[in-house]
This record gives structure tokens, C-alpha cells and sequence, in this order.
């Protein structure tokens, strides 16, 4: 990205790689607007409660009935539907100089999908952690150890999920020749920032 004005930088991943924590502050860096696909259609989320949130019924059932190879088919076809929305709003932001750049980030941004709009002005990265790492926060953030056996059987399928989806991501990353940077080696959210921040600056995406 280094001949022309960047406005618009894609984070993706798989879920609690740390795509949101580092997104935010990418985006304070460069003074971008920070988005995640998340606003954009709601899929069933993470099926843990939270406070003042208890896991809805039809997610629990949806981790609960479907096997993983259902769930990736399910994920996928909802992030295929989304895919003319990210297209509008990256090249939409991307093709203006108006207003701020945008960091946006998501599971919903498959690298298919995202490569043709890699090019003059957008950057796009991945952000990919160790199966020891996902399950170390999904479980510290679901508070596995409290959980009751059901909670954790939920816990451990969207884990099951999540891993799957990130071999997949990552054998299109490598069809593809996208760039990745690894999320779980311990290195702070800031660092990770400024990571991303250096790869999109030297061309990554």
C-alpha cells in the first residue's frame, strides 16, 4: 500500500483470535472509523452467557443439535449472504476520500470474498491463533469452570467450530496468497496493532 492512500484495512479471523481488540486500535491509530461485520446481520453467537444476557434458546439448540461440518455450512452461507454489503462499504469508503478510512473486521470476511476488493487504497490481514490459544479464552470467557455440563458441551462445540473454520480459512489464505499474522504467540493487543499496522504499510493484503 505504499503508492496510494490507504482507506480502508480488512481484519479477519476466526472467533476470539483477537480480531476486535486489535481492529479498535488499528483503526484510533490511523484515525479510521472501526466497524466489525457483526452489525451488519446477526448470526447465532457465542453460546455463553454474559451479564444481563442469558444464551438464548435458539443458539444453545443450534450448537446443541448441529454436528460442525452443519455449523461451517451454516456460517458460511450466512457470511456468503453478507458478502454484497462488505463489498458496498469497502468500496464505497475505499473510492472516496471523504470522511474517515475504515478498519473493519470479522469472521464474514472470508478470503474469497475479500480478495477482489484487495487492491488500490484497501489492505486485508488475518488474524490466526493455536487451538491451545481459542480454547484458553473461549473458556475464560464462557467461565467453563462454573459452567454447568451443558454450558460447557456448548462451549466445546462453537471451540470445535471455531477450529475447523480456521483450517479452512487458512487453506484459502495459502490458495490465495493472502497475509496472516499470528494473534496467540503472547505478544500484546498493542503490539499486534502495530503489527498490522507495519504489514499493511510495507503492502500486506
Amino acid at each position: 500500500m505504499t503508492d496510494e492512500v490507504l482507506r480502508v484495512v480488512l481484519i479477519g479471523g476466526t472467533s476470539n483470535a483477537g480480531k476486535s481488540t486489535v481492529a479498535r486500535l488499528v483503526a484510533e491509530r490511523l484515525g479510521f472509523e472501526y466497524r466489525s461485520t457483526d452489525t451488519l446481520a446477526r448470526h447465532p453467537g457465542r453460546p455463553w452467557p454474559v451479564p444481563g444476557r442469558e444464551v438464548p434458546p435458539h443458539v444453545a439448540e443450534h450448537y446443541r443439535t448441529l454436528t460442525v461440518d452443519e455449523l461451517i455450512t451454516s456460517v458460511l452461507d450466512h457470511y456468503a449472504r453478507l458478502r454484497p454489503r462488505i463489498a458496498e462499504l469497502v468500496t464505497e469508503r475505499a473510492g472516496s476520500s471523504d470522511g474517515p478510512g475504515l478498519v473493519l473486521e470479522g469472521s464474514a470476511l472470508w478470503p474469497a470474498g475479500v480478495a477482489p476488493l484487495v487492491g488500490p487504497g484497501t489492505a486485508a490481514l488475518w488474524l490466526t491463533a493455536d487451538e491451545a490459544v481459542l480454547r484458553a479464552r473461549i473458556r475464560r470467557d464462557g467461565r467453563y469452570a462454573g459452567a454447568t455440563e451443558d454450558g460447557r458441551y456448548l462451549m466445546d462445540t462453537f471451540l470445535a467450530r471455531s477450529v475447523r473454520y480456521q483450517e479452512l480459512m487458512l487453506a484459502e489464505l495459502d490458495r490465495l496468497g493472502l497475509a496472516r499474522l499470528d494473534a496467540g504467540d503472547g505478544r500484546s493487543a498493542e503490539r499486534l496493532a502495530r503489527a498490522v499496522l507495519a504489514a499493511v504499510a510495507t503492502g500486506a493484503g
